[in-house]
């Protein structure tokens, strides 16, 4: 009996030694990730080419300031009024910006935050009438987009560009038929006889859609309004220019939308006279950046795994 206590008594002992060499590697483990994860943020520092940018600020030495405006125009993304307009004035306000590019690429976005970096470039251009302001158009610069090139002195694009879209949208789905088929009763209770306006549950009302195409005629026309006040006699008078249609950028060439075929590199070369640009965008933290590129790595090695990824391609 004392020889099956003793046996009990040793494993017990050697389990908590086991425990106890389990937590010490783990405490290792993480020791060692918490060192490369401050590594990484120091490779990433020193290798952030802001930091380069913010050395030549102070050099003396003239730029071009480059602002990116890259994907959806809105609230809370990267190319928000708030994120723009506060480069805008970091680039006008620093004493060695020669000239200013909006690098765009975006289809466009909510008209109110296109509409408050449109005003701040107006308010900068008159504060600072000897720095120009310059849009260069990449893949797309459409809608919301071009709504803010428009208030630049010129606008550039690639022949092959994607500019303009000067119109408004405001799409939904009604599902009146689909509930009625399945039995689904609908009870809707509001205080105000417009409170449940364009309810995608319910009938469609004449007078609302009515008065939301007047809403969208109004917004439509400031859009308008905008563009002719920034572009001037240098629009074509065409009938389908405020359609909503969108041209390459040749089209848009012969049609005023823009006033030249270049790249930024060319801008700031031959037109600013300054070929030494300076990214006042701001930029993502260190981990933050390491993040998306491990994610674009591993996404991109299941793609190819999986054999998926796009089959067609522009040539």
């Amino acid at each position: 009996m004392e020889n099956k206590e003793w046996q009990l008594l040793e494993k017990l002992v050697m389990s908590a030694s086991q425990e106890q060499r389990r937590a010490r590697r783990w405490g290792i483990f993480f020791k060692l990730l918490t060192f490369f994860y401050l590594f990484l943020l120091l490779v990433f520092a020193m290798q952030s080419p802001f930091l380069g940018e913010v050395s030549r600020f102070e050099d003396g030495e003239g730029h071009t300031a480059v602002i990116d405006i890259q994907g959806m125009i809105a609230e809370n993304e990267p190319a928000s009024a708030d994120n723009i307009a506060g480069s805008l004035r970091n680039a006008f306000e620093n004493g060695n910006t020669r000239g200013v590019i909006l690098r765009i690429n975006s289809p466009g976005g909510s008209p109110v935050q296109s509409g408050y970096v449109y005003d701040e470039i107006s308010r900068l251009r008159d504060k600072y009438p000897q720095i120009k302001l310059y849009a260069v158009i990449s893949d797309v610069g459409a809608s919301g987009a071009y709504y803010i090139a428009s208030a630049a002195d010129e606008i550039y694009a690639d022949r092959a560009s994607l500019v303009g879209s000067i119109g408004v949208i405001s799409a939904s789905f009604g599902f009146v038929d689909a509930m009625e088929k399945l039995g689904i009763e609908r009870r809707l209770y509001t205080s105000g006889e417009n409170k449940a306006f364009l309810d995608p549950f319910s009938e469609q009302k004449k007078s609302e859609t009515d008065f939301w195409k007047s809403v969208l005629k109004v917004t439509h026309q400031q859009f308008i309004d905008r563009v002719k006040e920034g572009r001037g006699d240098r629009l074509k008078d065409d009938p389908k220019l405020f359609s909503g249609l969108i041209w390459s950028g040749e089209q848009a060439l012969s049609l005023g939308l823009v006033d030249g075929l270049g790249s930024t590199g060319y801008v700031a070369r031959e037109v600013i006279g300054v070929e030494n640009i300076v990214n006042f965008t701001p930029k993502k933290d260190p981990l933050e950046q390491f993040i998306d590129k491990l994610g674009l790595v591993v996404g991109s090695s299941l793609a190819k795994t999986l054999g998926l990824g796009s089959q067609f391609r522009y040539q």
